[in-house]
């Protein structure tokens, strides 16, 4: 899969690392000259250029990505990135990181945007899913199908310990998708029992995010 990302800092440098060790072709953008480090990853293709521009996301064969990451610290730069790469280039997926929370609400399809990372959000809910049992968290927004990733920490009371996977009558638009245990991840194959402090990742859509509390958790979550 080839890869092109806007914005050659810390963080765009860091997601090309990764994709470059999973096998992918990744291309670095950016107009800063101090920004251009090839040497820090010297694997990728690297682009001193305007990603704002027409001319420069030419040339930098943006037709040609299967990916767009606008990964740059400024919110104007990523959604004009994700717009022209969207409608102007045929880029198949879109991938923008959100620097201030207020501005959230833009970074949706109107902009080309198929997935937003809001790293101060990302932050809040990792702190809360590291300390709350029988809470529902919500991890990640998936702009395409108005669905989340969800995260509840089975409580010692939830009606659901011991119980199957197959028992479990899942809202609709709810899919459970793995089971977090002893450091390990599990698939959630319908004759695994659920235990006490499973963490359970979910997909569901946002207007079932209130039914998976009362069902898993249902002493913290009256009706």
């Amino acid at each position: 899969m080839r890869v092109a990302i806007a914005g050659a800092g810390a963080v765009g440098r860091s997601v090309a690392s990764e994709l470059l060790h999973n096998g992918h072709e990744v291309l670095l953008i950016d107009r800063d000259p101090r920004a251009i480090r090839a040497q820090s990853v010297p694997e990728a293709e690297w682009l001193l250029a305007d990603a704002c521009e027409m001319s420069s996301l030419a040339e930098a064969g943006l037709q040609r990505c299967e990916v767009v990451v606008a990964a740059t610290g400024d919110d104007k730069v990523n959604l004009v990135v994700s717009l022209l790469a969207k409608t102007e280039f045929a880029v198949p997926r879109t991938v923008a990181r959100v620097n201030h929370p207020a501005n959230e609400w833009l970074f949706s399809d109107s902009w080309g945007v198929d997935v937003l990372v809001s790293t101060p959000r990302l932050l809040s809910a990792l702190v809360e899913e590291a300390v709350t049992v029988g809470d529902l968290v919500r991890l990640f927004t998936f702009r395409q199908g108005n669905a989340n990733l969800v995260e509840l920490t089975l409580p010692d009371d939830s009606p659901f310990v011991g119980k199957l996977v197959r028992d479990v009558q899942w809202p609709i638009d709810v899919a459970l998708v793995g089971v977090l245990r002893d450091g390990g991840i599990n698939l959630p194959e319908p004759d695994r029992s659920l235990e006490a402090g499973d963490e359970l990742l979910l997909v569901a859509a946002e207007e079932q995010e209130d039914e998976i509390g009362r069902l898993l958790a249902p002493n913290e979550h009256p009706s």
